[in-house]
């Protein structure tokens, strides 16, 4: 059974500005829509839902509008929008073709930054649009000469750096495949995504910053090129100021400064709408990683909808997300440039100890008119006593949130630490579809603890048991239409199977994302946790969000988990697991005060069997807590069976957790032997 989700805030925490609706991108292209593709009321262009229901019921005429409102420039135009509905399958644009490297470059002012590179030292450095038009050039042409054509795959082993996006550009731009991750996995956890793909070519950093120190990762990135044996060439790129050394491999090396300083010509390849643009992978949290294959035309449609009309990008704003480049969140980062707006590339941590509150220091210095971020970098803020405003932030205009659900205690500190007036755009979606399903618009109320809205063009459902939608109850997230980035396959999976059982196994046709979410009947979204995470206590499921959410707001506690294991017995333990403030000890009273919390915060069906003290939460490299293999672990899973540790951000935390496990089952054991007795 569900549980109907109460709606503790009955009035919006935010009502749009109407000024700034009416003028935002997103009510233009509501009335362009309304002009010439009569998809609403012209006279109300800051109806959010009308223009919603229009866009999931009217799937060519929607995407269609898109295409034609950002004016995608094909080679060849379209056949036709959509050639059926049929998930997975369906196809998108047929006939036409295009370049994402063209699209993202063809915007940006020659004289104006198209990408400010940052890092946690505060120092930067900006790249005009007629620079990194040049160094994508000189790249392409060197990637040409190394062997790379139309279909091979560039890989880069990088941090988020101006390097990643130019050799990313420049990959696209040949029609080949790109694929990247940060220099924080090992060189054995970066093979296990590369090798898949059989690259012609790595770029690779001598190293990264992160919390005031320099990593050394030249030995880690010729031990990594060394795990390719499909190399022709790697180009080596001297970011932290480290000498390569003279004995290499493989043998042809390229230095980044000669790979990028050519006086070339660009030219893309025009490429089917639905030919591969880059390989994202799962985190691989079990066996290898899926790579996770997207389309040019997809992904082009995707971000322009996205970036250009959810997040109110154009010429003159600037976009810094914190990301690391092995996150799809830097795949949309570098979208940015497709709307004629400037990105930051950021190297670093995002609270470093020695100056915690950088990013806002230089989102103000840089007059930044969109920063993202994640719920935890927001609470970690307000337990630090941050104070973002004693910056000058009056360029924001909205907040971007992601990876997690944004707990409701977090808006009220944003209103009074950022600006009153900054939307907080609480989002969701995933690697899979490289986007978001629903979020927040500027036409959008806010709601705490809630995202706005089901994102334009995502036929977003919440299905209960037997497969029926609903509506103020919690239920499985469903996309029941198809989206132009849902992927084309993945890689290695040649008759499909392995896709079709990712997202299509448990409702045929419908795509099943893993999320339990609240559809609620004013139109927002509630995320309440993976349902594969799902708390069940006879028979009533629990969103694990909703603990985490009550539990992170007390100042003695920094990070928390909550697990539902069910046990072989038939008992079901609910453990909540807790990391502690530095000096704070877990005793009877803190129990005590996490409890009551739990009980008025959320219910008491909520309050856990036990709260035990753990150094850390084990992360994926992306930030998710990793609640089903904690599960497993403790249940008595084999550790190999249920993480790779090089997907994890704190390997031995697995050792760990399976630790807890082994203690638990024997005291247990010992007990129901002292009862037999």
């Amino acid at each position: 059974m569900t549980t109907p989700h109460p709606m503790p805030y009955p009035e919006p925490f935010l009502t749009p500005d109407p000024k700034t609706a009416t003028g935002s991108r997103i009510a233009d292209f509501a009335r362009w829509a309304a002009r010439h593709r009569r998809a609403q009321d012209a006279h109300d262009p800051t109806d959010y839902q009308a223009l919603y229901r229009w866009s999931v019921t009217d799937l060519e005429g929607f995407w269609a509008a898109v295409w034609e409102y950002f004016d995608v420039d094909a080679t060849t135009p379209y056949e036709r929008v959509l050639d059926g509905e049929t998930m997975p399958g369906a196809r998108w644009f047929p006939g036409a073709t295009l370049n994402y490297a063209h699209h993202a470059l063809r915007n940006l002012h020659p004289d104006a930054p198209a990408i400010t590179a940052l890092d946690e030292t505060g120092a930067g450095y900006e790249i005009t649009g007629r620079q990194l038009r040049a160094r994508v050039a000189s790249v392409a042409a060197t990637l040409r000469e190394l062997g790379v054509g139309q279909g091979d795959r560039v890989v880069g082993y990088l941090p988020n750096t101006p390097h990643a996006v130019i050799s990313f550009l420049a990959t696209a731009s040949l029609g080949a495949v790109w694929s990247v991750c940060g220099q924080d996995y090992s060189p054995k956890a970066a093979a296990d995504r590369f090798a898949q793909l059989e690259p012609t070519v790595l770029v690779t950093a001598d190293g990264y910053l992160f919390n005031g120190t320099t990593h050394d990762r030249r030995a880690a990135s010729l031990e990594l090129a060394g795990a390719l044996p499909s190399l022709k060439a790697t180009v080596l790129v001297d970011h932290v100021g480290l000498a390569w050394p003279e004995n290499r491999h493989p043998d042809v090396t390229v230095p980044w400064d000669d790979a990028s300083t050519r006086t070339e010509y660009l030219t893309t390849a025009p490429v089917p709408f639905d030919h591969p643009l880059w390989v994202v992978f799962s985190s691989g949290t079990t066996g290898l990683p899926k790579g996770i294959v997207h389309g040019h035309g997809g992904v082009l449609l995707e971000h322009l909808k996205t970036l250009g009309l959810h997040s109110d990008l154009g010429p003159g704003d600037r976009l810094l997300w914190y990301t690391t480049t092995h996150w799809m969140m830097w795949n949309l980062v570098v979208s940015a440039l497709l709307t004629g707006a400037t990105t930051c590339t950021y190297d670093g941590s995002p609270a470093p100890m020695a100056h915690p509150d950088v990013l806002w220091e230089l989102a103000a210095r840089h007059k930044v008119t969109v920063f993202g971020t994640s719920p935890q970098y927001l609470l970690a803020m307000a337990k630090l006593g941050i104070e973002p405003s004693a910056h000058d932030l009056s360029a924001i205009r909205a907040i971007g949130c992601t990876g997690s659900a944004l707990p409701a205690s977090a808006y009220p500190w944003v209103r009074d630490h950022v600006g009153a007036g900054v939307q907080l755009a609480s989002t969701s979606g995933g690697t899979d579809v490289v986007s978001a399903f629903a979020g927040s618009a500027p036409t959008t109320p806010v709601w705490a603890g809630e995202l706005s809205a089901p994102n334009l063009g995502v036929a977003l459902a919440a299905y209960d048991g037997a497969g029926r939608p609903v509506a103020d109850q919690v239920g499985e997230l469903v996309v029941t239409r198809p989206m132009p980035s849902m992927p084309l396959y993945f890689w290695n999976d040649p008759d499909g199977s392995a896709y079709r059982d990712a997202y299509f196994g448990a409702y045929p046709g419908v795509w099943r994302h893993g999320d339990w979410i609240t559809l609620t009947s004013r139109g927002s979204v509630i995320v309440h946790g993976r349902s594969d995470a799902t708390l069940n206590r006879n028979g009533v499921r629990l969103g694990s969000a909703d603990i985490h959410d009550v539990v992170e707001r007390l100042p003695e506690i920094t990070e928390a988990l909550v697990i539902g294991a069910e046990e072989p017995d038939g008992g079901y333990w609910m453990p909540l697991f807790v990391v502690l403030a530095d000096g704070v000890g877990l005793d009877a009273t803190l129990r005590d005060r996490i409890r009551d919390a739990i009980r008025t915060g959320a219910s008491p069906r909520h309050v856990p069997d036990e709260i035990l003290a753990v150094p850390a939460i084990p992360h994926t490299k992306t930030g998710k807590k990793l609640e089903v293999p904690v599960k497993r672990l403790l249940q008595g899973a084999p550790a190999e069976q249920v993480l790779n540790p090089s997907a994890v951000d704190n390997p031995d935390l697995v050792a760990y957790f399976a630790g807890l496990g082994a203690e638990r089952r024997q005291a247990r054991h010992r007990h129901t032997a002292k009862d037999a007795s």
